[in-house]
């Protein structure tokens, strides 16, 4: 435990921080959400110019990248001095303090709008964009102290001067514990990047649901039905709505559970020549299907005749080929 507190982690640090920063200032720099995101962000509201919070914000992004690089070529500078050794460490725990006071700043300001961390996320300040700065702070601190050799000696990771070996080195000598490291830091950032939820978040929860089902469905007999609001948005997706839309003329008037299908009533009207006919439309869909668990549900539909009660001519029931409004120009 003491080899790997005193020596993994002052040599692996700088390699985390390094991956975090690169990726943050390549997208504020190089990304086109920059100038779309800029606007909603906080800085703006600082600045209240579009045009000087994208030129922050590529600004900031250009400094991650050199920080980043310096931390990731931090090894090369040990033999510099401890002054060139330690900078990339002070600058990233530098840009971890601003980071912290321009959060607290915009959460105080402008609570509603995004930090702009990384110029691709719209969501609000959270205590994990707090978190995420705190760390960069962390991180920056503990690479410059291990540059400078206060990390001790007795670490794999220093030599017998105390000072701190390339992180390479460290990783050929103890791969699996420094697997374990930066698999376990990378996850921890992750988790704490707001901006990175559609690519883990939103698969995770639609992965719940299908295997555990919508919490909503505790109510339900069987556990397998789902909220009767969750049928209709999957209906107005499907072809069979698409088909029928043009007879139906309400929302939704009645509903009911039957042998494992759902049946949604709608009324409409069908013309027929210069008649028209009022007719109830019935859609029937898989009681337990939902958009996270289909997108091509399999619809029954019956139009029949209000009055009469009879069967409407199917031939209705072919999607309609509605003109295109001209373009202007």
């Amino acid at each position: 435990m003491e080899s790997l507190t005193s020596g993994l982690v002052p040599a692996l640090v700088p390699l985390v921080l390094a991956g975090l920063l690169g990726w943050t200032g390549a997208v504020k720099l190089f990304g086109r959400g920059t100038v779309r995101q800029a606007p909603k962000t906080a800085l703006a509201r600082m600045l209240r110019s579009s045009e000087r919070t994208v030129l922050a914000l590529r600004t900031v992004g250009a400094a991650e990248l050199i920080v980043a690089a310096g931390l990731f070529v931090l090894p090369a500078l040990l033999g510099a001095g401890a002054t060139a050794a330690a900078a990339p460490g002070v600058a990233a725990a530098a840009l971890g303090a601003g980071f912290l006071g321009y959060l607290a700043r915009a959460r105080a300001t402008a609570p509603e709008s995004s930090c702009g961390c990384s110029a691709s996320d719209d969501a609000p300040i959270t205590w994990r964009a707090f978190a995420r700065a705190a760390a960069v702070l962390a991180g920056g601190a503990v690479s410059a102290a291990g540059a400078l050799g206060v990390a001790g000696t007795a670490g794999g990771s220093t030599d017998a001067d105390g000072v701190v070996r390339p992180w390479w080195a460290v990783i050929q000598e103890q791969p699996f514990a420094s697997l374990g490291f930066l698999l376990l830091s990378s996850a921890v950032l992750v988790g704490l990047s707001a901006d990175l939820d559609r690519w883990w978040r939103l698969p995770l929860r639609r992965f719940r649901l299908r295997l555990f089902g919508h919490p909503f469905n505790s109510g339900a007999a069987d556990g397998s039905a789902v909220p009767v609001a969750a049928t209709v948005e999957l209906l107005e997706r499907s072809l069979a709505w698409q088909a029928t839309s043009p007879v139906v003329r309400s929302g939704l008037v009645d509903h009911w559970d039957e042998d494992g299908w759902r049946v949604l009533q709608f009324t409409g009207v069908y013309e027929e020549g210069e008649a028209a006919r009022p007719v109830a439309v019935l859609f029937a869909l898989d009681a337990s299907a939902s958009t996270d668990t289909t997108v091509e549900p399999a619809v029954r539909v019956a139009v029949v005749d209000a009055d009469t009660g009879e069967a409407v001519a199917a031939e209705l029931l072919s999607p309609v080929v509605r003109t295109g409004l001209p373009l202007a120009g």
